[in-house]
């Protein structure tokens, strides 16, 4: 499922001209929030590669919220995006503070808030992901109440079965390892330093230091011992962070009552290659972007409001129902059809999910209908052209199939 670039112009609802007469009263509970998506889960779960699928879907760019990351340095031992992994999605907060001082989590509230403003001033919608779930409880539960004031939230939360996700934390550290992770660490080591603060925080480093302080004075064989028993610190300090990540989220869930979206990306982690790929997809990337979806339909559905400018906004339109129809098959066939271009064509930006999901009804239709054929240009019309043998289209083809009503698009393949 790829869905267009323009989709999260609609994030926002256009304004129009018309404002309220002079003397007229605002109801602030109508004031328009803006929209957040956050990432959570367990270190390891694949959250960054969430957000980055999420980002493909809608224009939107990342905040990070893992509270060792946010330092400068140790791109490695952190297990910090990549620029090429990034794929040149902004990310904000990643590496980008001074790692010899404390990021508290008020500086993160201060910090995130400023680059949420910064990111829906450029209608694009902010994804904030990371595995330290008190930052993110700082940011929504704060005591003045002022995010949920002034945002709407949508949280995802990527799990993965402990045994299935211990056995993968073991096989990053040694790939860690492998790619020069203690020559990385060796420039953070201080006798004297303080593993309390900053980066030094970080896994990996209080594990290495007896390594580091002794590695100059004992025998090879002693060496390699203290190295072995640093990276088996440093797998079992990962393992207890997973599963102090896992309660805190539970506890969000489950006492705080947050609304969290579960996803089981553990079958992603049992396959291999190509095939883990397409899991991922199936069941992690896809299902994610539908969420997303129906969060902002649904922000925008909620009522008529006003901004804080005072201008009116226009209220929900048939583009906005066949925008849900594209991202979630939320309507039926039928109702696709009716929904028309809108009055002034408006709907056109629409075409390429459009032709997508068509696609979608050939590939349904195939086995009943299979001279159907795709026209072969783009027209403003974007109408099917029969098939030049047997007169056939897709809008026919599913006329066959849903000829006993209105019959949604997912539960129609079980009319073939």
């Amino acid at each position: 499922m790829t869905i267009s670039m323009s989709m999260c112009r609609l994030i926002r609802q256009p304004l129009i001209s018309n404002v309220p007469c002079s003397g007229q009263k605002l109801n602030m509970r109508q004031i328009q929030k803006e929209n957040v998506v956050l990432v959570m889960g367990s270190t390891g779960t694949g959250k960054s590669k969430l957000s980055i699928d999420l980002a493909n879907y809608f224009p939107s760019e990342i905040i990070n919220s893992d509270k060792i990351q946010i330092y400068e340095g140790l791109d490695l031992v952190t297990n910090k995006i990549t620029k090429e992994e990034q794929k040149g999605i902004p990310h904000h907060l990643l590496g980008t503070h001074n790692p010899n001082i404390e990021f508290t989590s008020n500086d993160f509230r201060e910090k995130s808030t400023s680059a949420i403003d910064s990111i829906t001033g450029r209608e694009h919608l902010p994804i904030i992901v990371g595995g330290s779930n008190s930052y993110l409880e700082a940011l929504v539960d704060d005591d003045d109440y002022n995010f949920r004031s002034r945002y709407n939230f949508c949280c995802l939360w990527v799990d993965v079965s402990m045994p299935i996700l211990h056995s993968y934390i073991d096989q990053r550290v040694d790939q860690m390892f492998n790619s020069g992770m203690v020559n990385e660490l060796r420039p953070f080591y201080n006798p004297n330093g303080d593993y309390s603060k900053g980066i030094r925080k970080a896994i990996g480093v209080p594990e290495f230091d007896e390594y580091f302080r002794k590695e100059s004075f004992v025998d090879d064989e002693t060496n390699k011992m203290l190295l072995e028993k640093a990276l088996s610190e440093m797998k079992m300090n990962t393992w207890k962070l997973a599963r102090k990540q896992l309660g805190k989220i539970n506890w969000l869930k489950n006492v705080k009552r947050w609304n969290i979206h579960r996803l089981d990306a553990t079958p992603v982690f049992e396959k291999h290659g190509k095939e883990a790929d397409e899991t991922w997809k199936k069941i992690v990337a896809e299902p994610s972007a539908m969420i997303v979806a129906q969060f902002l339909y649904n922000s925008r559905n909620s009522a008529n409001v006003v901004n804080s400018s005072s201008n009116l906004r226009v209220p929900i339109s048939q583009t906005d129902l066949m925008a849900a129809a594209t991202l979630n098959k939320s309507v039926s066939v039928a109702d696709m059809f009716s929904l028309g271009w809108g009055v002034a064509g408006e709907a056109w930006e629409w075409r390429r999910p459009l032709r997508a999901w068509e696609e979608e009804m050939l590939g349904e239709c195939q086995t009943l209908l299979l001279t159907v054929s795709l026209q072969d240009h783009y027209s403003d019309s974007w109408q099917w052209q029969p098939d030049l043998v047997d007169g056939y289209t897709v809008r026919g083809a599913y006329q066959l199939l849903t000829e006993q009503g209105t019959v949604p698009l997912d539960e129609a393949a079980g009319l073939i």
